[in-house]
């Protein structure tokens, strides 16, 4: 019997915290690459890193209104899920979520390390189990991180589920941390150059499933806009969704 599938269209960016090539602070510029580069592919699931301010109290510098108007997705924060009252995300992670996709509830994860990380899970409704992040650089620490967001994993609802972000993970077959010996499940995906944004080289961020299929069509985005105001390219990427 074949099953009913949904496809849902995600996207990852790491923007650097609105520094560009040129090394100037520019938040309007992302907010450009995003309605001109990003939203005419129509994304359900946007996410961005380093999409709030790198120090403590963390503060949100982004136009989040003026993304949602852009895209026609909707910030998907509310307080429970923020750093801090002045932040738009958890330690920089930003989620949006089309309209049309029901969000069940969600949570954050305070991942161990030297430098603050963390991640976002959300529950949609059909069902999929959403966890948006930002890996640390060192191999160990990924490892340690990964451990503690199949730990959650385990003892949450049973739910098909999607790790998006900046994994900071060079080598194309995923790494230890991405095994099922850390995480309890296997995490898979296509694995795209993304970094450094003017010639990548290293599959630094990622899409990937806890099951075979979950996860096609890999495209790596490019424009001068996006050469210009961040030092990553942003992914894209298609999530199957079976329905029955």
């Amino acid at each position: 019997m074949d099953h009913i599938t949904e496809s849902l269209r995600v996207v990852t960016w790491n923007v650097h915290r609105g520094v560009g090539a040129d090394g100037r602070f520019d938040p309007e510029r992302i907010l450009r690459v995003i309605a001109d580069d990003i939203t005419p592919d129509a994304p359900d699931i946007l996410v961005l890193q380093e999409a709030d301010e790198d120090h403590w109290p963390h503060r949100g510098f982004l136009d989040i209104d003026g993304i949602e108007a852009v895209t026609g997705l909707q910030h998907a924060h509310g307080p429970d899920l923020l750093w801090g009252p002045e932040s738009h995300g958890f330690l920089g992670v930003i989620v949006f979520v089309h309209p049309r996709i029901s969000v069940l509830g969600g949570r954050v994860l305070d991942l161990p390390g030297h430098a603050h990380r963390g991640a976002v899970v959300l529950d949609l409704a059909l069902p999929l189990r959403i966890v948006a992040t930002h890996l640390s650089l060192a191999q160990w620490l990924r490892a340690v991180q990964m451990r503690a967001v199949g730990q959650f994993l385990h003892r949450a609802s049973d739910m098909e589920t999607v790790l998006i972000g900046d994994i900071n993970e060079w080598r194309p077959w995923g790494g230890l941390a991405f095994s099922r010996a850390v995480v309890g499940r296997s995490l898979t995906g296509p694995a795209r150059a993304t970094f450094p944004v003017g010639r990548p080289i290293l599959p630094l961020d990622r899409i990937l499933g806890d099951r075979p299929g979950l996860i096609t069509d890999p495209k790596v985005m490019d424009s001068p806009g996006i050469r210009a105001a961040s030092d990553h390219r942003p992914l894209m990427a298609t999530i199957h969704k079976r329905l029955g």
